[in-house]
């Protein structure tokens, strides 16, 4: 089974961070996605969601340190939900992104517009290069494609 999230988008506040005595750390913030889409009128709208993003250790601390309202970010994690009661005895539920890879998107200078810019703390696993297969023997009874003038279409 897989849990994975993927999120691009603008932070909504400052993170709140919150050291334990043993040196851990816990940052929470909200991101903020949209999606754009044309309504029945032809006219374009904007749906915004909103996701609670949870950062532990250090990346929690980059975070505190690295983001700021406003700040695109890139987020990468997993759901997960949380319940607890509150003072009336009644059952509550959240759930959030618990970030493991966290970036802020910075402008390119000279190209304008937004990009992925990796920095050295990148734990990105390392790609494997493709297995390089031996040639198919030549196959007499196979027939080689038609000619484009032959195509159906």
């Amino acid at each position: 089974m897989i849990n994975k999230v993927i999120l691009i988008g603008n932070l909504g506040k400052d993170p709140e961070i919150k050291r334990f005595d043993n040196g851990g750390a816990v940052t929470k913030f909200p991101v903020a996605t949209n999606e754009n889409y044309r309504d029945k009128n032809g006219e374009w709208q904007t749906a915004t969601e909103w996701h609670n993003v949870v950062v532990w250790g250090p990346a929690a601390e980059r975070a505190e340190k690295d983001f700021r309202k406003g700040s695109m970010i890139y987020i990468e994690g997993k759901l997960t939900t949380r319940k607890w009661q509150d003072q009336q005895g009644v059952d509550k539920y959240i759930t959030e992104v618990r970030a493991v890879i966290t970036r802020r998107l910075e402008k390119r200078e000279e190209g304008g517009g937004s990009g992925f810019m990796p920095g050295p703390e990148d734990e990105f696993p390392p790609v494997a290069a493709p297995k390089k297969e031996a040639p198919p023997a030549a196959n007499p009874q196979v027939q080689a494609p038609p000619a484009e003038d032959d195509l159906p279409f």
